[in-house]
């Protein structure tokens, strides 16, 4: 068995609830199943601060970036709020370090406007929300948009999905990269999810 390994949510302002919490159902549903041996899954944001999620859900992160623990893979929530947070240095930054020691670094829905304003999408492949796209060309006029996959793997660690629950299937498609596609399934269907086709689903630039 490998090491329990720590997956950090991050939250903001405006972020989408299925967003974070579709995902971190995902990894806490898995590691319940096996003992609660996998995953510890968390929330992370600035501040300690309770954040107001999109239609007013307030949330109390479980760390801010001064306290958080090693994160092994990032969950970057997307949202209205990505678009403030594309200009919050303390936010990029943070990011920016917390990625260079992940094993994944994982980008939902509007999320991948803070992967491309840091230029981790630069001449890669990447996926979003249906609404984004263009802004996201703007932002990296060099990368690679694929508005018709659910999800692809832009770089060796990076993965960016579309929004709401494509964040779901790519929270299921790491668990089997990670472990097994036996506990990927096992999760789904504790979730009663019906996952999508993942079949040439992916893309490695």
């Amino acid at each position: 068995m490998k090491k329990k390994l720590n997956v950090g949510v991050l939250i903001f302002n405006q972020a989408d609830v299925p967003n974070f919490a579709g995902p971190f159902e995902v990894f806490a549903i898995c590691s319940e199943l096996q003992n609660r041996a996998l995953f510890n899954v968390f929330t992370v944001a600035k501040t300690l601060s309770s954040i107001n999620a999109v239609n007013g859900l307030s949330v109390k992160p479980s760390y801010s970036f001064l306290n958080v623990p090693k994160i092994d893979v990032l969950i970057i929530s997307g949202g209205a709020g990505t678009r403030r947070l594309m200009a919050d240095k303390k936010t990029l930054n943070w990011i920016n370090k917390i990625h260079k020691a992940t094993t994944f670094t994982l980008s939902f829905c509007s999320g991948a406007r803070l992967l491309a304003v840091l230029n981790l999408l630069d001449s890669k492949p990447y996926c979003t929300h249906r609404g984004v796209y263009n802004h996201l060309k703007e932002i990296v006029s060099n990368g690679i948009p694929k508005p018709k996959k659910r999800f692809v793997q832009s770089s060796e660690k990076i993965f960016t999905s579309e929004g709401i629950s494509a964040g779901i299937d790519m929270s299921l498609h790491i668990i089997e990269l990670l472990y097994t596609k036996t506990m990927a399934k096992e999760t789904e269907h504790n979730m009663e999810y019906k996952l999508e086709s993942l079949a040439h689903n992916t893309v490695l630039n």
